[in-house]
């Protein structure tokens, strides 16, 4: 099983990315949450934006709230995170990861699987 993202990249401020997570081995149309956190140099990794494949519960950090949208393609066992309005203090890298059941919780802690991440850097 495995999370692989795609999508980082440079873009200046204001601009957009869309990142996407492809899950092999997990089946979205069970019950799992799938999140995206962000840990920037010297930072802890924080919780983004979380999804529930059940009921399509999302959680988004305040940092990023009408900034930024996650979905999810149940069929192809995707997650996207749609980043749009970029600051330079989003730039960070991006993982996607996977738990069991459909609670969203956005410490990392609590995680079981990860992807190895993207970059995401925002120039001013």
């Amino acid at each position: 099983a495995q999370l692989v993202e795609s999508g980082g990249g440079l873009v200046q401020a204001g601009g957009s990315l869309r990142l996407s997570c492809v899950a092999s081995g997990f089946r979205f149309d069970g019950d799992y949450a799938i999140g995206w956190f962000r840990q920037a140099p010297g930072k802890e990794r924080e919780g983004v934006s979380l999804i529930s494949s059940r009921f399509h519960s999302t959680w988004y950090a305040d940092s990023v709230k009408g900034r930024f949208t996650i979905s999810i393609d149940s069929a192809n066992d995707i997650v996207d995170l749609q980043m749009n309005s970029l600051k330079p203090e989003d730039t960070a890298t991006y993982y996607c990861a996977i738990r069991g059941g459909s609670v969203l919780y956005s410490d990392s802690r609590l995680w079981n699987y990860w992807g190895q991440g993207t970059q995401v850097t925002v120039s001013s």
